[in-house]
């Protein structure tokens, strides 16, 4: 028996105040501006593989479809590539909603499981937060073995590259005055009303 999937979406399925939040962060204002014309649709170069368009996610956040916004796949995708961002006519800064859903997403916990996008970014602030860089090899290190544990069998020629050449580094770089890094980036959480800590 086939299942069938409900695609109307509900007034129940709606989280008020979500569109108000996203709005909030700095760099998210306008998107009560968008007039759904569909350009950052069409010049998204990924928006082929998306589960809905950056059209629909802006209509979607307008219409505080929280739980439909954050489960999806498309603010993943997202290059960042800026296309939409310099294409829009109302210029609303699309890029930045998108990097606040991420950020949202990754806060909350709802995000594809094993999926490197977001394993990558919150490996990236730990590892920022804790050390005040980030060590590249350890980095890639934690990402496959978060995401895809089978992919360092799979890169052992590379590796052995990376040793013979003197680029595969196993020990964390650091920075002096970690704890003012910290205070930095708290502060800059504060401002934004988004949650740099995974």
């Amino acid at each position: 028996m086939m299942e069938i999937k409900r695609t109307i979406k509900y007034e129940a399925d709606r989280v008020r105040g979500f569109a108000q939040e996203i709005m909030s962060v700095s760099g998210c204002e306008q998107l009560k501006s968008c007039i759904q014309c569909g350009t950052c649709s069409g010049t998204c170069p990924l928006s082929i593989y998306m589960d809905f368009s950056p059209r629909q996610v802006m209509a979607l956040v307008r219409a505080d479809f929280k739980n439909e916004v954050l489960s999806s796949r498309t603010v993943w995708l997202c290059a960042s590539c800026y296309a939409c961002t310099v294409e829009c006519p109302r210029q609303i800064r699309i890029t930045d909603i998108m990097y606040a859903l991420k950020q949202r997403a990754i806060k909350e916990g709802v995000y594809p499981k094993r999926f490197p996008i977001p394993i990558l970014a919150k490996e990236f602030s730990r590892m920022v937060r804790s050390k005040g860089r980030i060590t590249e090899t350890l980095l890639v290190m934690r990402l496959f073995l978060k995401a895809n544990w089978r992919a360092v069998f799979q890169s052992w020629r590379l590796g052995l590259g990376l040793i013979r050449t003197g680029r595969f580094v196993a020990r964390h770089e650091r920075i002096e005055r970690r704890e003012e890094l910290a205070r930095m980036l708290d502060a800059a959480a504060n401002n934004n009303g988004a949650a740099t800590r995974p």
